[in-house]
C-alpha cells in the first residue's frame, strides 16, 4: 500500500523535528540529541545532521554504543568511506576503520621539540590531493578524566583577519607533507610505511568550501610545511602567524568524551587537537575513526590543488 505524498512529507518532517541541536560555543560545536545512530536513518534525519555539521563544523552524539559495522553504516549515510588510513591501513575485516589508541612509547621524546599553542593541531591527511571531507570518531575505552579533544573553526579564523591580509593570502599556496611527527620515537615499521607512502600536495592557502562557499584558512599545522611563493624565512614567519590565528580560543570548542560518544567534523573547515595530557596518566584510551571521501580543494581563483607525491585517496568498495 502506497503512502500519500503529503503523509510521507509529514513523516519526514516529524523525523527531523525529533533531532535537537544544542550549540556549545559561539563559533563551533553542537551536540545532537534525539537520534539513534545504530538504526537506519531517514532522509530527513540525515539532512538535519548534515545541515548542523555544515553550520557548526563539528557535531557530537552521546550514548551511541555502536560496533564497527554500525559505525561504518552511519558514515555511509554521509558519504563514501576512505581506507582507515592511507598510510597505515585499517582494521582486519573493516578496512574503513582506523584504530586510535594511546601508546606511551610514541610520546617518549615529547620534550625534544618546543610545544607551542599550535603544536599537535591538524586536519586529517591534508598531504593528500583530496583530503577527507568528514571524519567520524567513536570513543570506546574512555578515561574517567583527561583526554579531551579540541576543534577550531578555520572559516571563522579567516573571517577575523584584516581585509588587506585576506586579499594577499587569497593569492598564496601551502605545501602539505606527511612526515613522522617531530620528537616521536618511531618503530622501523612506522618509518617504512611513511617512506613507502609519501604524500605531498600544494593546496591553496585559502580554500573555498565546496558546499557552503566559505573561505577557509587552510593551514593544518601538522602537515603545512611552507608557502612556495615566499622565501624560507618569510614562509616560516607567516605560517606561524596564521597557525596562531587558527587556534585562538574564541574559535574553538573542547569536548569531554564519555563511552559511546561520537564526534563528527567537517575536515574541510576545521583542525583538531589530539590530547597530550593522557600520556601523563596510566589510563587506557581506545577510539576508532572513519573518514569520508573528499574533493580536490580549490582556491579563490578557482584553481585546484596539485599533488607533488602520492596518488589520490580512493574509496573503499562496498561488499
Amino acid at each position: 500500500m502506497s503512502v500519500p505524498a503529503t503523509e510521507a512529507s509529514a513523516n519526514l518532517a516529524n523525523a527531523a523535528d525529533e533531532i535537537e541541536v544544542l550549540p556549545m560555543s559561539v563559533h563551533i560545536g553542537a551536540q545532537i540529541n534525539g537520534v539513534d545512530l545504530s538504526k537506519p536513518l531517514s532522509e530527513a534525519q540525515v539532512s538535519a545532521i548534515r545541515a548542523a555539521l555544515l553550520k557548526w563544523k563539528v557535531v557530537f552524539f552521546r550514548d551511541q554504543n555502536l560496533d564497527h559495522q554500525q559505525h561504518i553504516d552511519f558514515a555511509r549515510t554521509l558519504g563514501d568511506p576512505t581506507p582507515g588510513h592511507v598510510v597505515f591501513g585499517g582494521e582486519p575485516g573493516h578496512p574503513e576503520m582506523y584504530s586510535i589508541a594511546k601508546f606511551r612509547k610514541a610520546n617518549s621524546k615529547r620534550g625534544t621539540a618546543p610545544l607551542r599553542p599550535w603544536s599537535g593541531w591538524h586536519a586529517d591527511i591534508t598531504a593528500a590531493v583530496n583530503p577527507p571531507s568528514i571524519s567520524i570518531l567513536r570513543g570506546v575505552t574512555v578515561p574517567p578524566y583527561g583526554g579531551d579533544t579540541l576543534w577550531t573553526n578555520l572559516a571563522a579564523a579567516y573571517n577575523a583577519l584584516s581585509p588587506a591580509l585576506k586579499a594577499w593570502l587569497d593569492t598564496l599556496h601551502g605545501e602539505h607533507r606527511f612526515d613522522a611527527p617531530t620528537g616521536s620515537a618511531n618503530s622501523s615499521e612506522y618509518d617504512e610505511l611513511v617512506s613507502q607512502n609519501s604524500l605531498a600536495t600544494v593546496h591553496p592557502l585559502i580554500r573555498v568550501h565546496p558546499e557552503t562557499g566559505e573561505k577557509v584558512l587552510y593551514v593544518s599545522p601538522g602537515f603545512l610545511k611552507s608557502i612556495p611563493e615566499l622565501s624560507a624565512q618569510e614562509s616560516e614567519h607567516v605560517i606561524q602567524m596564521l597557525w596562531e590565528q587558527a587556534v585562538l580560543p574564541e574559535f574553538t570548542v573542547r569536548f569531554r568524551w564519555e563511552p559511546g560518544s561520537i564526534a563528527c567534523w567537517d575536515n574541510r573547515a576545521t583542525a583538531h587537537l589530539a590530547p597530550r595530557d593522557i600520556f601523563d596518566t596510566d589510563f587506557d584510551r581506545q577510539f576508532y575513526r572513519v573518514t569520508l571521501m573528499g574533493d580536490i580543494p580549490f582556491g579563490v581563483d578557482g584553481a585546484q590543488s596539485e599533488a607533488q607525491n602520492g596518488p589520490p585517496i580512493t574509496p573503499v568498495a562496498t561488499a
